[in-house]
């Protein structure tokens, strides 16, 4: 029996295996951005599969994607294609480089810097071409 001296256990508490860690915000960027690849890919066979069934409306649908919200989305697609291909490259080091694993968290850190770089210098004349096209 139990004397009125003794106290419960405290509860055992169940934590998530991913506690914010870098490299759980890079799996879940990697999935977002294959998701988004994905969709553009899916709707650019659409419209263009128009082109046999009406050649006119296809040319009106071109003429929609040259709006300046339409060239904003074409820059955060080359955001995503370039993330997805960068963090993909690092999944195969880790996957087939036998010191992958050790190095992973640096190798994160790289392709983010190579990412701030080259898309910085992207969108910059992205939205150079984009600025000319809209005025």
């Amino acid at each position: 029996m139990s004397t009125p001296t003794d106290t419960a256990p405290d509860p055992v508490r169940k934590r998530s295996l991913y506690r914010g860690d870098p490299g759980m915000w890079s799996w879940v960027l990697h999935r977002i951005t294959g998701v988004t690849i994905f969709f553009f890919l899916f709707v650019h066979v659409l419209d263009t599969a128009v082109i046999r069934i009406d050649p006119n409306k296809y040319s009106e649908i071109i003429e929609t994607y040259k709006t300046p919200i339409i060239g904003l989305m074409e820059i955060g697609l080359v955001a995503c294609v370039l993330y997805h291909a960068l963090n993909g490259v690092r999944i195969i080091l880790v996957d087939f480089w036998s010191k992958g694993a050790k190095y992973q968290r640096q190798m994160l850190w790289t392709i983010l810097t190579l990412f701030v770089i080259v898309f910085a210098a992207a969108a910059v004349r992205l939205l150079q071409i984009l600025i000319e096209h809209s005025f």
